[in-house]
């Protein structure tokens, strides 16, 4: 993992980037802001954001882990993400 700590200003815009319209997928990405917002790093802003850009259905599939990451979302940004969004409270 990078060391380069995202400002609180980035996290903000990300967290309102991240909302999403079902409430399971809320309710893991806010679990994941609580843990990590204070050290996310670039590397975990750009997992995040490719996670962010699937339909809602294929993100819970993921977050319950139904399925696995394929093709460009199975990258080291993504899995390690992931990984810290399944973790369970």
């Amino acid at each position: 993992m990078t060391s380069d700590i995202v400002s609180a200003e980035t996290v903000s815009r990300l967290k309102w980037g991240c909302r999403r319209g079902l409430l399971e997928n809320d309710l893991f990405v806010e679990r994941f802001f609580r843990r990590f917002e204070d050290s996310l790093t670039m590397q975990q802003v750009r997992g995040l954001q490719a996670l962010m850009d699937l339909a809602d259905n294929d993100l819970l599939d993921l977050l319950l882990a139904r399925r696995e990451p394929e093709g460009e979302l199975d990258c080291p940004e993504v899995l390690e993400v992931l990984t810290q969004l399944r973790r369970p409270a």
